[in-house]
């Protein structure tokens, strides 16, 4: 780091004085130290290499007549002055550093970890006798540090005496969190600074100057309470910032789920909703959703079989998601549209509208009418299978959450004319907690991969087939039939459908659902989500 002419000249003032008088003290001091018991505390290791020890003269008491090594001055006088630079600094108050990195400490003092327990020297804790709540400053001054029950810190006005700190540090419940000091003031929930009524900010960010250091820093056993340069007061409760602090995120989940194979599934026995209990009561509706968001897939029996009925049902939780398929699509296997679901023939494992920016958060499925066999639904909870990828290959799950692949899907039958291409890796995950929040799997639209680098191809195949061979496991399929009266809602983000082939007259309808309004509503109703 380096210096100005002032804080170099201004730093030893920080220890010693300058004047002669100071000098002349500190001369006095030293010289009435207890010289012969600093001698004998030097270590034996100083000792300077093939010189034998002076033994005592005859006479002498017990002490005398022991052996004492030859010290070398080059070895004993550094040592000497640390001994008692410790003490002397002491005696002048001089402050002891808080931040426990190296390169911040003061290059003219160090610190003797032996001497001052590093809790004592880095930590204040809102109460001597409790360790729930403890901070820390870091700079290389500080002014005022005194232990009390509840500590104030001014910081001053010289620039020339102390480097102002660059973050705060606070541990509480568990948790160590950093704040950057222009984060603390940008949040600041005071009534000129945040409209509680509306829940926005009001404080105009880029008026925030970003070298902004407060003046006082408190903290009692609730709250953080710092004081600005221009005297505005931000108060933040410590549960409030254990919330929202990086590192409290870290430790949770944005959405909590149950991971499942067939099996689980099936002991689970979650339960199916009644369609009047849904439609009618915030209780049922409650519960579906409840089970939704767990697991990925929920039913709800007991439904008119119509697409009228249909759409209803589906309005209960969310705004219907009109894509180029329609507001509700409904098909058959004529081949209407150039897609393969409109066929007979099996579906693999797959998600819908990978070939969207944004692929349509859930999908409703209601079978109106089947006359023949086959045509039972395949479903695979594609966050276990990449939990799995994730345990035995985690290069391979991040490759797949790293790498961006383009998905196409073009169409050119009667009226319909369509050329829709969406980007993403297969795998998408929230970076601060590494949760995954969506798969992007479909072989039937996965475009030319032209975005992965020659040296990363073949990696990305070995990847892919990791995660297919977990998709594929035979464990992992729950197969369900569909019948009318009992619709299925599935969460296109999470968890892969197909089908296996069928005969006769079978006939679907159903919709996409704005991801959004789903999970407002689950929010609406107490959920997390």
């Amino acid at each position: 780091m380096t210096l100005s002419s002032g804080q170099a000249a201004s730093r030893p003032a920080c220890f010693f004085s300058s004047s002669l008088m100071e000098w002349f003290s500190l001369i006095s001091l030293v010289s009435k130290l207890q010289w012969w018991r600093t001698i004998r505390a030097f270590p034996e290791a100083l000792t300077v290499p093939g010189i034998k020890a002076r033994r005592s003269r005859p006479g002498r008491d017990a002490v005398a007549q022991q052996s004492h090594p030859v010290l070398s001055p080059s070895l004993f006088l550094p040592w000497l002055l640390r001994m008692w630079g410790r003490r002397l600094a002491c005696l002048f108050k001089v402050p002891w550093q808080l931040s426990g990195n190296a390169r911040h400490r003061s290059p003219w003092l160090r610190c003797d970890r032996r001497a001052v327990p590093a809790a004592a020297a880095r930590w204040h804790h809102t109460a001597p006798e409790s360790l729930k709540c403890a901070w820390q400053l870091h700079g290389d001054h500080l002014e005022g540090c005194t232990p009390e029950p509840v500590f104030h810190v001014p910081f001053g006005n010289s620039q020339s005496r102390m480097r102002l700190p660059v973050d705060f540090e606070l541990r509480y419940a568990n948790t160590l969190m950093r704040f950057d000091f222009v984060w603390l003031r940008d949040h600041c929930r005071s009534a000129s600074c945040y409209n509680a009524k509306t829940n926005q900010r009001s404080l105009d960010t880029a008026s925030v100057d970003l070298a902004i250091k407060p003046k006082a820093v408190r903290v009692d056993e609730t709250t953080l309470f710092l004081t600005w340069p221009d005297g505005h007061v931000t108060r933040y409760g410590l549960e409030w910032l254990v919330k929202n602090s990086y590192e409290g995120q870290k430790q949770q989940v944005m959405h909590p789920r149950i991971l499942w194979n067939a099996e689980i599934y099936r002991q689970a026995q979650v339960p199916s909703v009644d369609c009047r209990s849904f439609l009618e009561t915030d209780e049922g509706l409650k519960e579906f959703l409840r089970n939704f968001l767990l697991y990925g897939i929920a039913f709800v029996e007991n439904v008119t079989p119509t697409k009228e009925d249909t759409e209803i049902l589906a309005e209960r939780i969310s705004l219907i998601r009109e894509t180029i398929y329609g507001r509700m699509w409904y098909f058959t296997s004529d081949f209407s549209r150039g897609d393969t679901a409109y066929t007979k023939l099996a579906l693999d494992r797959h998600t819908d509208t990978t070939y969207f920016q944004e692929p349509c958060g859930i999908q409703v499925f209601h079978c109106l009418k089947h006359e023949g066999t086959g045509g039972r639904t395949l479903l695979v909870d594609g966050f276990y299978a990449a939990e799995q990828v994730l345990q035995q290959a985690p290069d391979q799950f991040e490759l797949l959450s790293k790498v961006p692949l383009k998905h196409e899907y073009v169409e050119n039958v009667g009226d319909c004319h369509n050329h829709m291409i969406g980007v993403g890796p297969v795998l998408n995950v929230y970076p601060w907690n590494n949760e995954l929040y969506l798969i992007r799997y479909n072989n039937y639209d996965r475009a030319v991969i032209n975005t992965v680098p020659y040296d990363v191809v073949h990696r990305w195949y070995a990847a892919h087939r990791t995660l297919t061979a977990e998709l594929r496991r035979p464990e992992n399929e729950l197969w369900v039939k569909l019948k009318p009266g009992k619709a299925l809602f599935v969460d296109n983000w999470r968890v892969l459908h197909g089908r296996e082939a069928f005969t006769g007259y079978r006939q679907l309808c159903g919709c996409y659902l704005t991801r959004d309004d789903v999970l407002n509503t689950a929010r609406l109703l107490g959920l997390q989500a």
